[in-house]
């Protein structure tokens, strides 16, 4: 860039001046522009030369790594397909054992709910029948044993078990039945358990044991369950009491169940304990 040296007035000069001062420093503007975008280009440029010997040293440690340990993956992976394949062929086996075992307690519940018939009595040819309960109750036991033995594990097993007890009860074999109820008894199925409670509660009651049915029938009335709900177990109490000869006791039960449960099956039946007259004939539920 030149410059005029020729005279010049001083106003005039003094706009000169100022021209060419602004002339310089936007030429100094410019070549720092021009610098500072070579400096960016520069700098990107090496962001990404440097991002790219990152993934390079990335992926070049982890093939490394997959190299060194490639045993060690094998092993693990080898490790990880067992225990799945282990899980699914549990789950199989259990299926399969499953319902063998509810073919098995079929077959067992078909028998214990066979007819009883007295000798010389007619029926239906190809229906099996027994003479007593205590003959069906024993062929009965027998098979649910079989059951609960060979499939104790699945849900159809363990309630053969209960029923090894019951029919145990049926054939006034009181010790084993005892031993099976207690067993069933103190097991992780609430609903199942309870069944038991009040059967053994029952056995004691058989075999002069009051206190233990009375323990067992208020366990089962502060702990209800689905099978055993709170009013079953009060109203078996009060019978109980009723058998001992202790009425009253026996009718503040019923008193409490009739009001607590006035349109349920236990209120029902112990507001007609409370007034025996009342389902007889003439009565209104005799009607």
């Amino acid at each position: 860039m030149s410059f005029t040296h020729t005279p010049i007035a001083g106003a005039d000069r003094l706009k000169v001046l100022r021209r060419d001062f602004a002339q310089l420093v936007l030429l100094k503007r410019q070549t720092a522009t021009s610098k500072k975008e070579e400096q960016d280009k520069v700098d990107q440029q090496t962001k990404q030369a440097l991002k790219h010997d990152q993934f390079v040293d990335t992926t070049q440690h982890g093939l490394e790594w997959a190299s060194e340990n490639r045993r060690s993956l094998i092993v693990t992976s080898a490790i990880v397909v067992a225990a799945i394949l282990a899980v699914v062929a549990g789950a199989l086996i259990y299926n399969s054992r499953a319902n063998q075992a509810s073919v098995a307690f079929g077959a067992a519940m078909q028998a214990y709910q066979t007819p009883l018939a007295s000798p010389g009595q007619q029926v239906p040819p190809g229906v099996k029948t027994y003479a007593s309960a205590t003959e069906r109750a024993k062929a009965a036991n027998d098979l649910f044993n079989g059951v609960a033995d060979k499939y104790g594990m699945t849900p159809d097993g363990r309630v053969a078990r209960y029923f090894a007890g019951l029919t145990y009860m049926e054939e006034g074999q009181n010790g084993p039945a005892e031993s099976t109820l207690k067993q069933v008894a103190s097991g992780w199925n609430g609903d199942l358990a309870a069944l038991a409670k009040i059967s053994l509660a029952q056995l004691y009651r058989q075999t002069g044991r009051d206190s233990q049915a009375v323990d067992l029938y208020n366990e089962l009335t502060a702990k209800p369950t689905t099978t055993v709900p709170a009013g079953l177990a009060q109203l078996q109490l009060a019978e109980l009491y009723e058998a001992q000869g202790k009425p009253e006791l026996a009718k503040k039960i019923y008193a409490q169940l009739k009001d607590k449960d006035a349109k349920g099956p236990a209120g029902t039946l112990a507001a007609q304990k409370l007034n025996p007259a009342q389902t007889g004939p003439g009565g209104p539920g005799g009607q």
